[in-house]
């Protein structure tokens, strides 16, 4: 049932990639003002495009920032609704973030660029966004430190991000907030290995998105699928360095989480802290269910597999203690590779137990040739068949 509903829904992504912009309306940022030479303050020229493009009524009216330039944006939202059902952020040149010591101080660092409440939003045009997320690193290491994500979309639905470029986020580089019917295909993400908690594309409380052939380096998760998402395909992603394709964290603080209908494919993974994971919050209660990883390869890859039920230390203090996140209808299948060390499959289960864990032609080495990849699992059920290192926990379907 997930890979019919991965072929109906890419199916659905061909043709609506292939709608036509008729009648455009272009509105140049520097018929507003634009400076665009790195330095001089570019947001009210954009914000003044923007207002006119939301307002317009033709067909799909267009910003349009050309190629060449280079804009510095403060932090900037975009607001919707917007008059017409499509609305182009066309962006050839480079949006440029001020330094961590110019950050203006009488506003939130949480985020930079925004988009909220835009219906049938495309962005694209072979543009880069550029975080200067150095002094935020260097300056905020701690993961509770209050940095700005590139890039976020709040209630953008139907929304098209294709064909960009996106480095050196202060924190995660896109954020995917209650965004229904997404496409984000052919962009590029890089961060450095040591930048911390630079996420790639994190996806939370979204429906029917679909994430394909993109390369994402950064210094945490390439993409993470977070509480309240459901129907998301994951298709040809090249991701290394990062700490790999992530279900979670769920449970932060004893909450409700759930996660469910995700399908991962045809992904290679490089020098990566981990491969394909789910990782839950001791405390918390929900479901992570019917998750498939398919047609994988690793290389050099820590934890190539990993269920983590322990992902921290601490346990929420909760009346009902017997509820968790219950992990259930995950298969693995067709994935192959090395494993930088020896844990090659990891399926570290609460007490609640995960059900129906499926492994189905699996094969894992270690890098090194001297030392044999193991196995670990506990309080797990489910089936595995032709995987090397075996897993004695699962029963054999031949």
């Amino acid at each position: 049932m997930k890979l019919i509903f991965a072929v109906v829904f890419t199916t659905s992504i061909a043709i609506f990639s292939l709608w036509t912009v008729s009648a455009s309306s272009h509105f140049n940022v520097f018929d507003y003002g634009a400076v665009g030479n790195g330095k001089a303050d570019d947001s009210e020229a954009f914000l003044k495009a923007w207002n006119d493009v939301c307002g317009a009524t033709e067909d799909s009216p267009t910003l349009h920032a050309p190629i060449g330039k280079t804009y510095m944006l403060n932090p900037v939202k975009f607001q919707g609704p917007c008059k017409s059902k499509q609305v182009n952020f066309h962006l050839g040149g480079t949006l440029l973030a001020p330094k961590k010591d110019k950050w203006p101080s009488d506003i939130g660092v949480d985020k930079w660029v925004e988009f909220v409440d835009v219906e049938g939003l495309n962005l694209k045009g072979g543009g880069k966004f550029d975080g200067q997320g150095s002094l935020w690193w260097e300056n905020c290491v701690h993961k509770h430190c209050k940095r700005p994500a590139t890039l976020y979309f709040h209630n953008c639905n139907g929304l098209l991000v294709k064909e960009m470029k996106y480095v050196n986020s202060g924190m995660n580089h896109i954020s995917v907030n209650e965004c229904n019917d997404v496409i984000i295909a052919n962009i590029y993400i890089s961060a450095p290995d040591e930048s911390p908690n630079t996420d790639g594309i994190d996806v939370s409380k979204s429906k029917n998105v679909l994430i394909v052939d993109s390369v994402i380096a950064t210094g945490d998760d390439c993409i993470a699928i977070n509480n309240g998402s459901s129907n998301i395909n994951i298709i040809g992603i090249t991701c290394g360095p990062g700490h790999g394709i992530s279900i979670g964290s769920l449970g932060k603080d004893g909450k409700y989480n759930v996660v469910e209908n995700v399908y991962v494919s045809n992904c290679f993974l490089k020098d990566t802290q981990n491969g394909v994971r789910i990782k839950t919050w001791q405390g918390g209660y929900g479901y992570a269910r019917n998750i498939t990883f398919e047609k994988i390869i690793l290389k050099n890859a820590k934890n190539p597999i990993i269920i983590d039920q322990y992902y921290t230390s601490f346990a929420y203090s909760r009346k009902n203690k017997g509820m968790a996140i219950k992990v259930s209808d995950v298969t693995y299948r067709e994935i192959n590779g090395t494993s930088a060390n020896e844990d090659a499959v990891t399926l570290n289960c609460s007490q609640a137990r995960c059900t129906n864990i499926i492994l189905d032609h699996v094969s894992i080495k270690t890098t090194n040739s001297e030392k044999e990849a193991k196995t670990f699992c506990q309080n797990v059920e489910g089936e595995s068949s032709f995987v090397v290192p075996s897993v004695p926990c699962l029963s054999k379907s031949h």
